[in-house]
């Protein structure tokens, strides 16, 4: 081989090397459901080519991996889920400050997230808690719609209800923490003791009592709305009830995780999920939030927010460890333990 054409094979060797290490890696964990996730990373990294290694969780699980990889960290990205184990894991370390330069284009609900974890979470979307029913089912049971959060302990729902477990999952702890707001803590726990007499499951994700509810497979479900939004959306029989009382809410949010291997393809992510083409995805792939980036409109089938009585929610307080954890160990121990 000439001199000349080995020079420029190993030139051209060495620039293919480099361009393969400049797309990089991302280790992704998302909390929305799945088809969202996967949308959301194979359009990033075709955007970007950094390759996205992903895996889907609920927020409460997640939120167990961070914390208990926290000296050896396997994620660089956390994707969405409720705003208090974000909130949790800001005040534990587990997350790392960044002020994206997109901050100025998002909702104030999204701003003040950041600022208020130092910059180590921030919102990607909103959206309000309520109640989904199989109208079908009931009607056949001869069983009236609930129309409060403390319909649900009515014993004529007996084995009918389905609520996630909230050691797992965002949504039921947002459930839980929205109860004590509500009616206070000890009326909250007597009501939880109720519905724990016709509940019959405890999923451990946030959106499996909506998907029973849809199936028929029990006639009444905790949810967040835009998650029975996309139910009725995909043609199952599902109605959806604002509770007479108020309801709680949540901002899903993202952190970059504290130590990522991966950092300078975190927040390249971090940045472009907070653009309006990203923000986008959630909608085109059947799902109802309301986005944080102020040029995207709801999608037509989300929930009006406006139009619902949400709870002044205290992020600050029901977002902390230490209250996260007092709440949840009082539910086992009052609540999860009780014969059905």
């Amino acid at each position: 081989m000439r001199p000349g054409i080995a020079k420029l094979l190993v030139l051209a060797f060495a620039f293919w090397t480099g361009a393969a290490t400049a797309q990089g890696q991302l280790n992704m964990i998302c909390s929305v459901q799945l088809p969202w996730c996967e949308a959301v990373a194979n359009r990033f990294q075709k955007e970007t080519g950094i390759k996205v290694s992903l895996t889907q969780k609920s927020a409460g699980e997640a939120m167990a991996q961070v914390a208990a990889e926290r000296t050896n960290p396997k994620v660089d990205i956390w994707y969405t889920g409720p705003r208090d184990p974000h909130l949790q894991a800001a005040e534990m370390g587990l997350s790392e400050e960044y002020k994206s330069p997109m901050l100025p284009q998002l909702h104030d609900w999204a701003v003040r997230q950041a600022e208020q974890s130092r910059y180590r979470t921030v919102g990607v979307y909103t959206g309000a808690l309520g109640i989904g029913y199989n109208p079908e089912l009931l009607a056949k049971k001869k069983l009236p719609p609930p129309k409060c959060w403390a319909d649900l302990a009515n014993p004529i729902y007996r084995d009918e209800v389905q609520i996630a477990n909230p050691n797992a999952s965002g949504t039921a702890y947002a459930t839980l923490a929205t109860f004590v707001q509500v009616f206070g803590e000890d009326k909250a726990f007597e009501l939880l003791k109720g519905m724990h007499k016709n509940t019959n499951s405890y999923p451990r994700n946030g959106v499996g009592p909506i998907r029973a509810v849809g199936r028929g497979e029990t006639g009444i479900g905790v949810t967040f709305l835009h998650d029975g939004a996309t139910e009725i959306a995909n043609g199952f029989p599902v109605k959806l009830v604002v509770p007479c009382e108020g309801t709680g809410y949540e901002i899903g949010s993202m952190s970059i995780i504290k130590g990522a291997r991966n950092l300078d393809s975190a927040k390249k992510f971090y940045d472009w999920a907070l653009t309006p083409e990203a923000q986008r995805i959630g909608g085109e792939t059947g799902n109802f939030q309301t986005p944080s980036n102020k040029s995207v409109l709801p999608p037509p089938n989300a929930p009006k927010l406006d139009e619902i009585k949400l709870i002044s929610y205290d992020f600050a307080k029901y977002g902390s460890a230490a209250e996260r954890k007092r709440l949840l160990e009082k539910w086992d121990r009052e609540v999860a333990s009780m014969p059905r």
